[in-house]
């Protein structure tokens, strides 16, 4: 897991950046970005990886191009903000595969989450089926998107 005071040199930060850009890049086309050997490149990701500052590799959807799927991000305020509930929502929380995001936050929710659905019948479902059997969950807050201005993930 990630190392609590590893620091990260300026070639790390480099890699990381170009991964961001375009994480199908050869070790050999990285080096080339950041001034080192591909072979250089790899023990440095596998490092990243293996710490866990590189928690993985996703493909990012164009969801209006592919499927006709929204983001809704819904605010979580659980009954009992203790620990243990804490605990309890986040284990189950993990295992919803409708669940792209999770966050906690400060401020008048505990839990800001990111779904996607394809209409409102599938967003109905994903509410009675998934979200209110969560544990400890009070009140659920909905926001629809109504398109996406911009994102960093290309």
């Amino acid at each position: 897991m990630t190392e609590p005071n590893m620091k990260l040199d300026a070639i790390d930060l480099r890699l990381i950046e170009a991964l961001r850009q375009d994480a199908r890049c050869s070790n050999v086309e990285l080096g080339l970005k950041v001034g080192l050997s591909a072979s250089a490149c790899s023990r440095r990701i596998r490092s990243l990886e293996q710490t866990g500052i590189i928690r993985g590799y996703t493909t990012v959807i164009n969801t209006a191009a592919a499927e006709a799927r929204r983001p809704v991000f819904l605010q979580i305020k659980l009954a009992s903000p203790t620990q243990d509930s804490l605990n309890r929502f986040e284990q189950a929380v993990r295992k919803c595969a409708e669940v792209r995001e999770c966050f906690c936050v400060s401020g008048s929710a505990d839990y800001l989450l990111r779904i996607e659905v394809s209409d409102f019948k599938d967003f109905e479902r994903v509410h009675s089926e998934v979200l209110t059997k969560l544990p400890g969950v009070a009140s659920i807050i909905s926001s629809f998107t109504i398109r996406n201005v911009f994102s960093y993930q290309q």
